[in-house]
C-alpha cells in the first residue's frame, strides 16, 4: 500500500493541505477543534510525517553527534564511564525526539572522517568526550560553526562551552581524608597528563600535600587497570615506606590493590587506597574501595541540556557538577 500523503489527510479532514502541515509540524496557529479533526484523520489513515522533507524546511537533522576521542578497544573496554555517558546522553536526547550518532575518533584518519561528517550537515550539534591535548577536533569543529560542547574542560585553548566535575576539589577531598586517617607518605597514581581530568586531579593532590608540608610521590597511568598495577609497583620501588595511595580513577585503584596484594601489603593496614569515580565495581573489591563519587550520568545529561540550549540560541556558560567522598574499608 502507498504511504498516506498530506493531501489524503487533508481530504479526509476536509481542510487544506497547509492546515494539515501546520498541525503535524506542531504550529500553534490552528484552532483546537480543527487540530482534533486533523489528528483524527492522521490516526485513521496512519499518516507518518516525512522527516526528510521536514528537515529541508527546518534546516534541522534532529541528530547530534557524540564524538569520543578514543579508539574502539578503549571505549568498549571495562571502563564504565563511556557506557554511562553514552546511555545518559541518549536518554536525554530521546526525551526530545532527537537521535544520538556515536562517532569514534581515536586516530588521525578518524579525526578527518568526523570533521567531514559534521561539515556535511549530518548533525545539528556535537558533544566531545575524552579529548586529549593533541586532539585537533575541538579547534576544527569550532571553525565549522556547528554548536559544540565538551564533556570536561577542553584540553586545548579553544572557546567551547563545557560541562565538568570538580576534579580538583574531589582529589583534594581524597587526600585530606587520608591525612585525617593518620597517613604520612601519600602517593598518587595520576591519570594521563594530556587530559584535563588527569591534570586537575593531580593538582588537587599536590595542593593538599603542599599545604601540609608533605612531599608528592607520583606515578602516571592511563586510566586502565593494568596501568594502575604497573604504577603501584613503581611507587613501591621508589618509596617502600609509603602508607597510602590516591589513584585518579577506580580502575587504576583496583590495579594498584592487586599489585599491593602481590607485594604482601595489607589494605588498609599497611597501605590505604582511595580511588576516583565510584564505579559499581568499587563496592565489590576486597576490601571495598573508598572513592570519590563522580556523577558521570548527571554530567552527561547536563552536557545534552547545554547543547540543546545552544541550538535554541541559549547561553554558553560552563557548568560544574560537584563530587563527594564515599568512605569504604580500603582506607
Amino acid at each position: 500500500m502507498r504511504r498516506p500523503t498530506l493531501e489524503a489527510v487533508a481530504a479526509r479532514a476536509g481542510v487544506s493541505r497547509s492546515t494539515v502541515s501546520r498541525v503535524v509540524n506542531g504550529q500553534t496557529t490552528v484552532t483546537p477543534d480543527i487540530r482534533d479533526v486533523v489528528m483524527r484523520a492522521v490516526n485513521e489513515l496512519g499518516y507518518v510525517p516525512n522527516g526528510a522533507a521536514r528537515n529541508l524546511v527546518t534546516q534541522r537533522t534532529n541528530s547530534v553527534a557524540l564524538v569520543v576521542s578514543e579508539p574502539p578497544n578503549r571505549v568498549f573496554s571495562d571502563d564504565p564511564m563511556f557506557s554511562t555517558v553514552i546511555r545518559s546522553a541518549s536518554i536525554e536526547l530521546e526525551a526530545v525526539n532527537m537521535q544520538v550518532v556515536l562517532l569514534l575518533a581515536g586516530s588521525q584518519e578518524s579525526h578527518a572522517r568526523v570533521e567531514t561528517y559534521v561539515a556535511g550537515g549530518h548533525v545539528d550539534g556535537v558533544m566531545l568526550v575524552s579529548s586529549h591535548g593533541a586532539d585537533p577536533l575541538p579547534v576544527a569543529l569550532t571553525r565549522l560553526r556547528v554548536p559544540v560542547v565538551s564533556y570536561g574542560r577542553p584540553a586545548v585553548p579553544v572557546a567551547m562551552p563545557y560541562v565538568d566535575s570538580d576534579n580538583v576539589g574531589g582529589a583534594a577531598a581524597a587526600v585530606r581524608h587520608l591525612l585525617e586517617r593518620g597517613r604520612r607518605r601519600i602517593a598518587t597514581i595520576a591519570g594521563p597528563l594530556d587530559m584535563i581530568g588527569g591534570q586537575d586531579r593531580l593538582a588537587g593532590y599536590r595542593d593538599v600535600l603542599r599545604d601540609s608540608d608533605r612531599r608528592s610521590i607520583i606515578a602516571v597511568g592511563d586510566f586502565t587497570r593494568e596501568s594502575g598495577a604497573v604504577a603501584m609497583r613503581q611507587l613501591l620501588a621508589d618509596d617502600p615506606e609509603l602508607d597510602a595511595v590516591f589513584a585518579a580513577n577506580d580502575l587504576m585503584a583496583i590495579g594498584a590493590m592487586h599489585a599491593l596484594r602481590q607485594a604482601g601489603r595489607r589494605i588498609p593496614d599497611d597501605v590505604a587506597v582511595v580511588g576516583y569515580d565510584d564505579i559499581e565495581a568499587a563496592r565489590y573489591t576486597d576490601p571495598p574501595l573508598t572513592t570519590i563519587h563522580n556523577p558521570h550520568a548527571e554530567q552527561a545529561a547536563a552536557m545534552v541540556r547545554l547543547l540543546l540550549g545552544l541550538l535554541e540560541g541559549g547561553p554558553a556558560d560552563p557548568f560544574i557538577v560537584s563530587t563527594e567522598l564515599v568512605v569504604r574499608t580500603s582506607s
